[in-house]
């Protein structure tokens, strides 16, 4: 896996997850590989996210672990050094683009206009995280740009459900999706690890 378009091939849904306790993030990771998804986006968010991913790294190494909630120089690298395979981030600026490239990973910028998107494509980047996606215009907005922008795909990610899922994945121009419903905070504070890997199994079968 070398760019951020083949990020779009790994699953159908990208599952977003806030981890509290890094004690989860193993068993949360192993649970999703066994649901069939081969892919997690750790955000950070929490103190215990770099520590979740150094840790899904290690000892879950069949599963493609990244960084989301990318917002800064300084997470890139601690997310790089940490073991993320990849980096998302909400949205961007000159000086965050500059130091997800020097990381020399893949990622998924966030856009989330036309004016934002077409930058991002003026760098070389053609897979997008369409973010906040319910917020922003949800599937109107990316069935209305899917003519004046050909070679862009998204991942959206934002307000989606297991219900709404669907009318994304039809898109032409959506890779995969981000979903949080895969892994809730009350499953996870539960340590109900079962449900996560039903959840993941029906999210797998979405396309």
């Amino acid at each position: 896996m070398t760019t951020g378009t083949d990020l779009l091939t790994l699953s159908p849904v990208m599952p977003v997850v806030v981890i509290d306790d890094a004690d989860d993030a193993v068993p949360t990771a192993r649970a999703l590989l066994a649901g069939g998804i081969g892919v997690i986006e750790l955000t950070l968010r929490t103190p215990a996210a770099l520590t979740a991913i150094e840790r899904v790294a290690r000892e879950v190494p069949d599963i493609v672990v990244g960084a989301g909630t990318v917002t800064s120089p300084d997470q890139a690298k601690q997310s790089a050094d940490a073991g993320a395979k990849f980096l998302v981030t909400p949205g961007c600026t000159d000086t965050l683009l500059d130091a997800a490239f020097a990381t020399g990973l893949p990622f998924l910028p966030g856009a989330s206009t036309v004016s934002e998107a077409l930058r991002l494509a003026e760098r070389g980047l053609t897979a997008l995280k369409f973010f906040p996606a319910e917020a922003s215009g949800g599937t109107a907005f990316l069935k209305s740009i899917a003519g004046p922008l050909p070679d862009l795909r998204f991942c959206p990610t934002g307000g989606i459900t297991v219900d709404s899922a669907p009318s994304y994945l039809a898109l032409p121009n959506v890779g995969c999706l981000g979903g949080s419903w895969l892994t809730p905070a009350k499953l996870l504070s539960a340590k109900d690890f079962g449900t996560v890997q039903t959840l993941a199994t029906e999210a797998a079968a979405l396309r």
